[in-house]
């Protein structure tokens, strides 16, 4: 098959697009042909080794010390089953899945082995490509949103409204009742409130610090804030969630202020495609690209400008 490999940390052009062999197939996994996969900034951040603050040593001795681990990255895509381990029931051969795979990553290929209990069904109306760029940035911002308690009548700030989980923390905040107010360029402005933002900062020219209002949940989608500056942007009993933060702030985020890695659960990723078939979520995708072209996808991501999402076709 072929695959984009990065056998190197380093710039975009470490990516190298060959052939390599099909994945092993155990008894509970199903081989999926993709057709579409993400390409993120975790994807990008594990290739460059750009870890957060605290991180370096803990995320070389996960993804690799000298090379990455594991070189075929991606943790995202939605494809067609090929084959069925043994063990697995309720999946069959021709079966349109999507999901995500973790820190086994491998799904920036022609085809991926995931273990069956990760793997959601795609719905018929909805794109390989839409799967693909919803699950990475949606069950994040499904995920903070939930720790945040976000519900009807919540005012939520959304840092970082325009990336692959700022555009699903938006519509998902309104599809939850919430008001929301999105921090973003002031070129991408109108393009937010499309999503449903019901107001806008612009960050080029406004300053959290200026905001004269509080919220009941923030959600940092860039790592802007921290454990010590979140909370002045909180309403009395608010939630502050960093999406991207260092070590210090996973370890001794307390009160208002939490962190952490958001959940992968395949129960999720069934409700964020059911969403999407129903109209209610959009899924914002920046471009589609073939696989030759993954290392300009590389690129983009390291740019920190993408709107939404990267996806590329296997």
């Amino acid at each position: 098959m072929r695959a984009a490999i990065v056998e190197e940390f380093g710039p975009p052009e470490v990516v190298h697009v060959r052939d390599t062999a099909v994945p092993r197939l155990k008894p509970g996994a199903v081989l999926v042909r993709v057709a579409a996969a993400a390409v993120t900034s975790g994807d990008a951040r594990i290739r460059g080794a750009h870890f957060p603050p605290g991180f370096g040593s803990v995320s070389r001795l996960v993804f690799g010390l000298r090379r990455p681990r594991r070189p075929i990255l991606g943790g995202v895509f939605s494809g067609t089953v090929e084959a069925v381990g043994a063990r697995v029931q309720g999946i069959a051969v021709g079966d349109e899945v999507c999901g995500m795979t973790g820190a086994a990553m491998g799904t920036h290929a022609e085809y991926v082995a995931v273990p069956a209990k990760k793997l959601a069904h795609k719905p018929a109306s909805v794109t390989h490509e839409q799967a693909a760029g919803v699950l990475f940035g949606g069950s994040a911002a499904l995920h903070f949103l939930r720790a945040a308690n976000t519900g009807p009548g919540s005012t939520v700030l959304v840092i970082g409204a325009s990336g692959a989980i700022g555009t699903n923390a938006v519509q998902l905040a309104k599809h939850l009742g919430a008001t929301v107010t999105a921090v973003t360029s002031g070129a991408n402005a109108g393009f937010v409130t499309g999503l449903g933002a019901d107001d806008t900062v612009d960050y080029t020219t406004t300053g959290l610090d200026d905001l004269d209002r509080r919220f009941d949940v923030v959600l940092d989608a860039v790592g802007t804030l921290d454990r010590h500056s979140a909370p002045s942007l909180l309403a009395d009993g608010g939630t502050a969630v960093l999406a991207v933060a260092s070590l210090g702030d996973n370890v001794f985020a307390r009160g208002g202020v939490k962190a952490g890695v958001a959940s992968e659960r395949a129960e999720d990723f069934s409700t964020l495609v059911g969403l999407v078939a129903d109209g209610v979520l959009r899924v914002v995708i920046e471009e589609v690209v073939d696989l030759d072209e993954i290392v300009a996808a590389h690129r983009r991501v390291d740019s920190g400008h993408k709107v939404g999402n990267l996806v590329v076709r296997c």
